[in-house]
């Protein structure tokens, strides 16, 4: 099978899992494409069976693999999603890092794991997106985001006003750090860490969640996932910065934001012994009690 191989670096320690990755795949007799940077930073640390296929585009792989493999931790399979776009090539997370989320497959399930990938033993999970449709050229062709929106100041100590409309219908003004627009998947990232809600994969809503707000009675607050979120920022300076899941850019505080729900939607891949409530349940260690 043709695959592609997506990361930015790994610990030395963790060199003879790829190394029995790169293996296996070589007895596939298809072809293995490794991101560039990922290439570099591991050229001199595994041996390659089959001489990979350089690439560092999402057009160079269009058409040309079945599977991405994203081989790190959650900020890893996050700028995945660049390279992937609309294709519809889904993505598996092998976890190097420590929480793991979205990466399910531990470094050292790797084999099986892919033996099962290899008898199509999987299920898939489309994933929602959220689009910053305006400004629609702030982070170039990828104005958009698996996890969340961001929205926070420039200034340490100062706080936003961020106005919030739900399509003509004035929300709430928030004075806070910050504001998180989140899909049900970032629910568990940045919205989680803010006192967000969880929210199941399949879910159709949005999340909004403030940032260390300085109003104690303000709360997060679940919405339909086909709103138009409109936002407009005020506060000490003249900018703010937007944060599309680990992209960032800045902002004036004179342009308003709008933000939907993207149409296309990613492909993640899971095993069969993989659920969501397990996840949360081993991620976030519930139920761990001596009484159990």
């Amino acid at each position: 099978m043709n695959v592609a191989l997506f990361g930015k670096s790994i610990a030395n320690h963790d060199a003879p899992f790829i190394q029995v990755f790169l293996d296996w795949l070589a007895t596939t007799g298809g072809q293995v494409f490794i991101y560039d940077a990922f290439y570099q930073s591991i050229r001199n640390l595994v041996t390659f069976p089959v001489s990979p296929v350089i690439f560092s585009t999402q057009a160079e792989l269009s058409g040309r693999i079945e599977y991405l493999f994203s081989i790190g931790g959650d900020g890893t399979l996050l700028d995945t999603i660049t390279l992937v776009g609309n294709s519809g090539i889904p993505i598996i997370g092998i976890n190097m890092g420590r929480l793991g989320f979205l990466s399910t497959i531990s470094k050292e399930e790797i084999v099986p794991a892919l033996e099962e990938i290899r008898q199509k033993k999987y299920f898939i999970d489309q994933r929602t997106l959220i689009r910053l449709d305006k400004p629609n050229n702030l982070f170039g062709n990828f104005n958009y985001a698996l996890n969340d929106l961001s929205v926070y100041k420039t200034i340490p100590n100062s706080m936003l006003a961020i106005s919030v409309f739900i399509g003509n219908e004035f929300l709430n003004t928030y004075w806070a750090d910050g504001l998180i627009v989140a899909t049900p998947t970032g629910s568990t990232a940045y919205s989680l860490s803010c006192t967000g809600p969880i929210i199941t994969p399949q879910s159709q809503n949005f999340v909004i969640t403030p940032i260390a707000s300085h109003n104690l009675t303000v709360r997060p607050i679940v919405i339909p996932d086909d709103s138009t979120i409109r936002i407009k920022v005020d506060g000490r300076g003249i900018n703010f910065f937007v944060g599309l899941d680990s992209r960032i850019e800045k902002i004036e505080n004179t342009i308003e934001l709008t933000v939907i729900k993207e149409e296309f939607r990613i492909n993640l891949l899971r095993m069969p012994d993989s659920d969501f409530f397990k996840t949360i349940r081993e991620k976030l260690k519930w139920g761990l009690d001596i009484r159990n």
